[in-house]
C-alpha cells in the first residue's frame, strides 16, 4: 500500500541519525526493525540489518533501491521447495548422474 503523496515518504529519523554518524565506506551493519522505512539517497552505500521476525538479514543499499522500503529486501517467509516423493526421486537421479560424471 502506498503512502499518500501529500504526506511525503516515511523515513525513520533514528536511521538517518545513525547514517549521518557513519562514513560511507565503513563496514558497520546498522540493525533495524523498521521494515516500513523508505530508502533515501543518504542511505546508499550502507549495509542495514533488517529484521525479518527471526534474524537480521543484511541488505546493502544501492542507488536502484531508493524509493523502495527496507522490508522488501528481507523476506519473512522461507521457501523450502515444491514436490514430494516424485521430486525426491528426480533429485536422487540427478545426484547419481553428477556422481558418475565426476568419476
Amino acid at each position: 500500500m502506498s503512502r499518500s503523496s501529500n504526506k511525503g515518504p516515511y523515513i525513520d529519523q533514528r536511521l538517518l541519525k545513525r547514517v549521518a554518524g557513519l562514513k560511507p565506506g565503513e563496514k558497520a551493519n546498522i540493525k533495524t526493525w523498521s521494515r516500513d522505512a523508505e530508502i533515501s539517497p543518504e542511505m546508499v552505500g550502507f549495509t542495514f540489518g533488517v529484521h525479518n521476525g527471526k534474524e537480521f538479514v543484511p541488505v546493502f543499499v544501492t542507488e536502484e533501491m531508493v524509493g523502495h522500503r527496507l522490508g522488501e529486501f528481507a523476506l519473512t517467509k522461507k521457501f523450502v521447495r515444491h514436490g514430494g516423493k516424485i521430486q525426491k526421486e528426480l533429485e536422487a537421479k540427478v545426484k547419481a548422474a553428477e556422481g558418475s560424471a565426476q568419476k
